[in-house]
C-alpha cells in the first residue's frame, strides 16, 4: 500500500453502520428543496446530522477522496489506478447507475430514459444507490474510498459534507474539444465489461492552449470483436452532458475550493504523461510511482 508524504498512514476507516440510513433520512428534510446561493462560504447547512455521526481523526482512517471533472475526462481511469495503489475501494456513481440499469429493477426504465438523453440522474436516486453501496462496503469492512462522479450538485456536496469528512477533491481538467473526441471514442467490451478508447488524439497547441497527444487505449485481441459503444456516447448527448456539467456541476468546484480542499490538475496528455505527474502532485513517493505505472 502506498504512503502519502502529507497524510498520516491510516489504520482503519470505521464507516458508521448508520451512515447509509442517515443519508437516506436527509433526503426527507424540507431544506432539500431550497437551492443554495453562489456565496459558498456563507452557505447555511441544510442538514444537522453531525451529532448523530461520530467522526474519526484522519490519522485513524484511510483516505476519503473525491474526483471531479467533466464527463469523459478520465475520472474513472485515474481514480481506479489510485485505488489500486492505496488499497481503497473505487466507488463510481456511474457504475452504480449502470448496475441498476442492468438489473431490470424498478428504477431501470426510468434511469434508461434519463441516461440516454444525457441528463443528470436525480439526487434522490443517486444518494439511494450510494447509500446502498456504502452499507455493503461497511458490512465487508472496507477502509476509505475514492468517490468518482459524486457529488455532482451543491445539494449533494452539502449532504456528503454532513456525514463524511472529505480529505481531498481532485479536479481533472481537459479541453472541451479533446473531451468530445475522447467521449466519442469510448468503447466497452460486451463480455468482460472493461472500458477502452479507440480515439487517437493529436491536437496542435493554439490560442495559449498546449498541444495534446493521447494514444488510443486499445483492448486485447480477444476483446476487439466484442466492443460496443455506450448508448449515451453520441455527439448530441455528449454536448448536452457537457452543457449540464458546466451549469450544474461546475459550481461544486467552487464549493470545495472555498474549503481549501480542491486540487486542480490539468491533464497534459494520455496516461503515460499524466499518471506520473498526478502522482507527483499527490506527493506519492518514487517507489509507489514505479509500482503503479506497471
Amino acid at each position: 500500500m502506498a504512503a502519502l508524504t502529507r497524510l498520516s498512514r491510516p489504520t482503519s476507516w470505521g464507516l458508521s453502520s448508520s451512515m447509509a440510513s442517515i443519508i437516506r433520512r436527509s433526503l426527507s428534510s424540507s431544506a432539500v428543496a431550497s437551492e443554495p446561493s453562489a456565496n459558498f462560504p456563507s452557505y447555511p447547512s441544510p442538514f444537522a446530522l453531525n451529532s448523530n455521526l461520530p467522526r474519526k481523526d484522519p490519522k485513524d482512517r484511510n483516505v476519503q477522496w473525491v474526483f471531479l471533472g467533466c464527463p469523459g475526462v478520465g475520472k474513472g481511469t485515474y481514480a481506479s489506478r489510485l485505488c489500486n495503489l492505496l488499497g481503497v475501494p473505487h466507488i463510481a456513481t456511474g457504475d452504480l447507475v449502470r448496475e441498476e440499469l442492468a438489473s431490470s429493477g424498478p428504477l431501470s426504465q426510468q434511469l434508461s430514459e434519463i441516461v440516454n438523453q444525457g441528463k443528470l440522474v436525480s439526487d434522490e436516486i443517486i444518494i439511494s444507490l450510494l447509500s446502498k453501496r456504502l452499507e455493503a462496503g461497511d458490512a465487508k469492512g472496507e477502509s476509505g474510498f475514492i468517490l468518482d462522479g459524486f457529488p455532482r450538485t451543491i445539494k449533494q456536496a452539502e449532504i456528503l459534507e454532513e456525514v463524511i469528512d472529505i480529505d481531498l477533491v481532485v479536479n481533472l481538467k481537459l479541453r472541451e474539444d479533446v473531451l468530445m473526441e475522447k467521449c466519442l471514442g469510448r468503447r466497452i467490451c460486451g463480455q468482460c465489461g472493461k472500458n477502452f478508447n479507440v480515439a487517437s488524439i493529436n491536437v496542435e497547441g493554439e490560442n495559449g492552449n498546449p498541444a495534446i497527444s493521447m494514444a488510443p487505449l486499445l483492448p486485447p485481441a480477444h476483446c476487439m470483436s466484442k466492443l460496443i459503444t455506450r448508448a449515451d456516447d453520441t455527439e448530441t448527448v455528449v454536448k448536452e452532458r457537457l452543457r449540464i456539467y458546466n451549469e450544474k456541476s461546475q459550481p461544486v468546484e467552487g464549493f470545495y475550493r472555498s474549503r481549501g480542499k480542491l486540487l486542480e490538475f490539468d491533464l497534459p496528455g494520455g496516461i503515460p504523461e499524466s499518471w506520473p505527474k498526478l502522482l507527483q502532485v499527490l506527493n506519492l513517493d518514487y517507489e509507489d510511482k514505479r509500482c503503479a505505472a506497471a
